[in-house]
């Protein structure tokens, strides 16, 4: 099973989900390690679940990292329309249940954000 773990302990990723929803679009960017040997059986599972996210309304994209090398780092990024329409297929019992399909010792920090507008960089 995947234990989620918090890199900002500030704004934990499940207070993050109970968050207002102001309706703009929110991105899911949630970086995994894998156990040592079973990197690609974290990518079949994410895989799994990603096929549920991905038939949830409000689903927009997503895109899997790996780290290069021997690497055992994943980063998974997801745009949703909304953080309420993220929330919602987060809690499913469907998607709940592949959380315990990752092998033992995966480890997974999720964070949502949304896009910041710097002058001259990039637009939000």
């Amino acid at each position: 099973m995947i234990e989620l773990k918090d890199l900002d302990h500030s704004a934990p990723f499940l207070a993050q989900l109970q968050g207002p929803d102001d309706g703009g679009p929110v991105t899911l960017v949630n970086t995994f390690l894998a156990p040592e040997g079973e990197t690609d059986k974290v990518i079949d599972v994410w895989r799994q679940d990603s096929v549920i996210m991905k038939a949830q309304p409000g689903f927009v994209s997503a895109q899997l990292y790996r780290g290069i090398g021997d690497s055992r780092l994943l980063t998974n990024v997801a745009v949703w329309e909304t953080l309420g329409s993220l929330r919602d297929a987060f809690l499913t019992e469907e998607f709940q249940s592949t959380l315990t399909l990752y092998p033992d010792g995966s480890v997974s920090h999720p964070v949502v954000m949304r896009a910041v507008a710097v002058p001259g960089v990039c637009v939000a």
